[in-house]
């Protein structure tokens, strides 16, 4: 990463882009978030919030792969994982999305939102 100042910039940026995503102004949020990657090309959770924006605005096959993404970028991130997944569940793409709540159940057993999704895999 930069210096501190580029850094606590870019942090600056990531907050407006996700405020821009929570009001409801994709448009202004794909811009940041955009910008960021184009000085931070592997800024994890700007790939994770682009295909929020991506999948709120119907742009599927883009949310899936900025939220894969973020996911190989930090496979860590329990945030991006219940992304993808919901984001394939929502897509009907069930076997996807059950290896990834899998996945976030291995890692945080207590995960309410992947516990909460994996009932309906459970028959």
């Amino acid at each position: 990463m930069g210096c501190p100042t580029t850094v606590r910039s870019l942090e600056d940026r990531l907050q407006r882009g996700v405020a821009f995503k929570v009001d409801g102004n994709y448009e202004e949020a794909e811009r940041e978030l955009k910008g960021i990657l184009g000085e931070e090309p592997d800024h994890p959770v700007a790939h994770r919030e682009l295909g929020l924006v991506y999948c709120f605005t119907g742009m599927f096959d883009e949310s899936i792969e900025e939220l894969k993404h973020a996911v190989a970028l930090d496979p860590s991130d329990l945030k991006a994982r219940n992304d993808l997944a919901l984001t394939y569940t929502m897509l009907g793409m069930m076997e996807e999305a059950r290896a990834e709540f899998e996945t976030v159940l291995g890692a945080d057993p207590t995960n309410s939102v992947a516990l909460r999704n994996m009932q309906y895999f459970n028959d």
